[in-house]
């Protein structure tokens, strides 16, 4: 068995983002002034932090926040930067696409659905999303096993590091928690509904377990532009492949690196 850390960041904030336009896969726009900040902010928070794996979507909002979190790391600036389409926004807007949100929700109201649950005419289905997470943790999990243990048996060295039950992550409100004393870490680069779903197929498919005293309002609430959240998997490998035997979270949606902007303002 191997376990692995997985840091979840949203990209910085986008003009649409501040208008509260609807922006999925069809607008491609870069951050803005306050996007680049606030990339900056997350880059020098995990600027300490070693990652052995990045994967980011391809669309320019991501791209821009994972090049500056990696331009600022001590450690790992030199970790190739894969762009995965998988990693994409929801294509979910459909004919609503930048359009204002409020426009969504009259959608929504209009068909009867709440709001998290619609998929307007031509969008992507929050299943179809889920799918794609599926598809790209596949496809992780390979690669987790393939780069840093034995490819031909799947067989990782004792040596490797595992997470017992018995011997919870450290939590102190840092920058290194969970992962501390783990070798494999990765950094996903993501959009907000993306993560949002992801965090559901996380917490009801793979019951990963959570954090204490920590609500359900607050692990499904939206994360925030350039919200951090963290996962450690514990894989174990047969003929079928790679799959986790357990999902830790150790956190959701953190924004402390985000408190010097403010003070600035």
């Amino acid at each position: 068995m191997i376990a692995f850390g997985l840091t979840l960041v949203r990209h910085g904030e986008t003009q649409y983002n501040k208008d509260k336009l609807l922006q999925g896969q069809g607008i491609d726009t870069p951050l803005s002034e306050v996007g680049v900040r606030q990339a900056e902010a997350a880059g020098h928070y995990l600027q300490d932090i070693r990652f052995t794996n990045a994967f980011v979507s391809n669309l320019q909002r991501a791209i821009q926040t994972a090049e500056i979190i990696l331009r600022n790391n001590v450690h790992s600036s030199s970790v190739e930067m894969v762009l995965d389409p998988l990693l994409r926004e929801r294509q979910g807007f459909g004919v609503a696409e930048g359009r204002p949100k409020e426009d969504l929700k009259n959608m929504a109201n209009a068909a009867s659905q709440a709001c998290r649950d619609f998929t307007p005419p031509g969008g992507e289905t929050l299943d179809q999303v889920r799918t794609r997470f599926q598809k790209f943790l596949k496809s992780l999990f390979h690669r987790i096993l393939d780069n840093h243990c034995h490819a031909a048996q799947h067989m990782c060295p004792s040596s490797i590091p595992t997470l017992p039950e018995s011997l919870p992550p450290v939590v102190a409100g840092l920058a290194d928690d969970g992962i501390a004393d783990l070798l494999f870490h990765t950094l996903v680069v993501s959009h907000g509904a993306y993560i949002r779903v992801a965090v559901h197929h996380l917490v009801e498919d793979l019951h990963c377990s959570l954090p204490a005293g920590l609500k359900m309002n607050q692990v499904y609430s939206p994360c925030p532009n350039t919200g951090i959240c963290r996962f450690i998997f514990t894989l174990d490998a047969d003929v079928s492949g790679p799959r986790p035997t357990a999902v830790q979270c150790i956190f959701i949606n953190r924004r402390d690196h985000l408190a010097i902007l403010k003070d600035l303002d």
